[in-house]
């Protein structure tokens, strides 16, 4: 007769009865799932060893997401980075290289018959009746009351009125204190421009004394008639209303500034101009 099982193999399944009748009858006895808490606390640990992966593993993918996304984001950091420095590179080379045609023609520093000085806005306050920002030039820069600021593109943007030495505060052509002597550009029709805050337009001017047979256009374009203060032909606005005023007997127009007020960030003092 042929032996299937060696000795140790019959000593293994003998001891593997014997195990399962005890483990039976312990949970007879006691009316607990020995088997099962003895499965239980073998997996246990495998189950937390599992989890403890998982976890290392969703970490590990959301470092990686998130590194990718950082050096998307610092690669596109450092082609904006070496583009403004090619815009200033050529920015500085731009401005060294008109101030050497100017030196080589004789120019002073003039744009036509104006001196001028750059400023940039500091700082800007308004009210139901005023409109009034600061700048960060004064009088050690030939800054004083009483000086025209104007744009880049020769809007009018205001007027001077308090100077110290290293800023001074403008009163903007929105401020219905201040009047300006102006021109109609096509027509040739005068009359006085002041801010219209007094007329319930914060953000317009308003155009008076002009003579009731008026023709007035829309998008006419307004400009000054010249003064000590302001000089000739500099752009107040543009017509977008006209109306007969209170008498009757006169018409006034409502004008967009020309000059974005709300948005300005660098302006220019007239220092000196010569009247013509």
């Amino acid at each position: 007769m042929k032996h299937y099982f060696s000795t140790k193999v019959k000593v293994i399944i003998i001891l593997a009865l014997l195990i399962a009748v005890g483990l039976s009858v312990v949970s007879n006895l006691t009316g607990k799932d020995i088997p099962g808490t003895v499965v239980q606390a073998i997996l246990t640990p495998i189950k937390a060893g599992a989890n403890a992966l998982t976890n290392q593993a969703e970490q590990y993918y959301s470092y990686m997401f998130q590194y990718e996304s950082l050096l998307a984001e610092n690669e596109s950091l450092k082609q904006q980075l070496a583009q403004l420095q090619d815009d200033a590179r050529d920015a500085a080379s731009i401005s060294r290289e008109n101030d050497r045609l100017r030196e080589l023609l004789g120019l002073p520093d003039v744009t036509e018959n104006y001196t001028m000085v750059d400023s940039y806005i500091i700082g800007k306050s308004s009210t139901d009746w005023t409109s009034t920002f600061t700048i960060n030039r004064g009088t050690a820069s030939g800054v004083e009351e009483g000086m025209c600021a104007i744009t880049s593109n020769y809007e009018v943007v205001g007027l001077v009125i308090q100077a110290g030495s290293n800023y001074a505060v403008v009163k903007s052509v929105l401020d219905s204190s201040l009047e300006v002597s102006a021109t109609m550009a096509s027509s040739g029709y005068s009359g006085v421009v002041q801010g219209g805050y007094a007329s319930g337009y914060s953000d317009l001017l308003r155009m008076d004394y002009l003579p009731s047979s008026a023709v007035i256009r829309n998008n006419d374009q307004v400009v000054t008639a010249g003064s000590t203060v302001y000089p000739r032909n500099l752009i107040l606005g543009y017509v977008v209303d006209a109306q007969f005023d209170d008498t009757g007997v006169g018409k006034y127009a409502m004008l967009k500034p020309a000059a974005d007020i709300d948005n300005l960030e660098q302006i220019f003092i007239i220092t000196e101009y010569n009247v013509e």
